[in-house]
């Protein structure tokens, strides 16, 4: 039976992102790891008008040109430099720029797939293998390890296993890792548009009695649209023809970037916080959505997931013990903890106040967008969140 120092179960873009964070120190060190991926990643990257995006945050351009990939990644990355906060038909808005903050992007759209091929192509063979396409199925934890079961019925053993399989991880209910649940009883329908007008770098978060929507740049003069609707009404949208579906839409965004005129493929997405109650054990680790899967509308999750990786790489590389030490994994998890209750708050607290109907607490909006933009400490506590530099002044 094999034997590897980490097995990452999940070779998407967070196990990705954590085998590149830790390749040099584990290299230095001698360890050898695994990802364990289902999905073949692709030879090359393909473009495609319907790819799907991750909007990137300024503080994880900067946590990956620490790690060496920034460049290739931003050969496709669009940049934010504008993000204009709006509630429909109230005079409310509140504005960031990048010029006001002094970088050079609020953050970046990048489209998932050639995120990962920027991934998987840094990785150092030498430390880092694959076993894909490959799925485990079971895991039994050892005084000294987990022991992994394969599809293929093969067996491995490791001194610390990371689950970063999804929000669905069917290895943390496994392991009777317990989650929190609120359920927002809406779903995400998300789609690229094309407007007639140039994007020129704006995002808008626009948040209407429906629920909120967001339209983040892309390369090509296209947009990202992640809409939030009931569930029922998200269906309806996404079984429209292309020219009704493009009409409704206009009449909820407006023309702030003039006719919008192409839709691709729509896909629907339900919407629950889902919070592991535990992140970690001796031996064990989770990371991603199977630890903390947040609504889309605010763009945190996947950069709280980036932080989190490369905050455990920091904990295990900078520890005197193996890995799957329980006290250097608890020291990770106490780092984490302020970022994480912060983050998901944010995420949690916008949307909740944004989707209200009620006319009190839409005249608080109302106010609180004003006031966000004429009071320069909120407006830039609001800017950090958003760059995902709310707690971390070293990414």
């Amino acid at each position: 039976m094999s034997r590897v120092n980490l097995a990452i179960v999940g070779g998407g873009l967070v196990g990705a992102s954590l085998a590149l964070a830790l390749q040099a120190g584990a290299k230095a060190r001698g360890w050898k790891i695994v990802l364990i991926e289902p999905f073949a990643p692709g030879d090359a990257y393909q473009p495609s008008y319907d790819a799907r995006s991750s909007a990137l945050s300024f503080g994880a351009r900067r946590i990956y040109e620490r790690l060496g990939v920034w460049q290739q990644i931003s050969r496709r990355a669009e940049p934010i430099l504008q993000i204009q906060v709006s509630d429909r038909g109230r005079f409310g808005a509140a504005r960031l720029s990048a010029i006001e903050e002094g970088v050079p992007a609020l953050g970046y759209v990048v489209e998932n797939a050639w995120l990962g091929q920027c991934l998987w192509q840094g990785l150092d063979k030498d430390v880092i293998s694959w076993r894909c396409p490959a799925e485990v199925k079971r895991m039994q934890p050892l005084t000294d390890g987990y022991r992994l079961t394969l599809d293929d019925e093969t067996e491995l053993e490791c001194d610390l296993a990371i689950l970063a399989d999804g929000g669905r991880s069917s290895l943390r209910e496994q392991l009777g890792i317990g989650v929190r649940q609120r359920p927002y009883n809406q779903s995400a329908l998300i789609v690229n548009i094309t407007p007639s007008e140039a994007h020129c770098g704006q995002a808008f978060e626009r948040f209407t009695e429906e629920g909120p929507m967001a339209l983040l740049p892309l390369q090509e003069n296209r947009c990202a649209l992640v809409w939030t609707r009931a569930g029922m009404d998200a269906q309806r949208l996404a079984n429209l023809d292309d020219r009704s579906f493009l009409s409704e839409l206009q009449g909820v965004f407006g023309y702030r970037l003039g006719a919008l005129r192409q839709v691709g493929a729509r896909h629907i997405y339900p919407l629950t916080l889902v919070e592991a109650e535990e992140q970690v054990r001796p031996h064990l680790a989770v990371l991603g959505n199977a630890a903390h899967s947040l609504h889309p509308i605010a763009g945190q999750g996947f950069n709280l997931s980036l932080r989190d990786a490369d905050a455990l790489a920091e904990a295990l590389l900078a520890s005197q013990s193996m890995p799957g030490d329980f006290a250097t994994l608890q020291a990770y998890r106490e780092r984490q903890r302020l970022d994480q209750q912060l983050t998901v708050g944010f995420s949690d607290q916008v949307t909740r106040l944004f989707g209200s109907s009620q006319p009190l607490v839409g005249a608080g909006r109302n106010l609180g967008l004003l006031g966000l933009d004429l009071l320069p400490p909120a407006k830039r506590w609001f800017a950090r969140q958003a760059m995902g530099l709310g707690t971390r002044s070293d990414v």
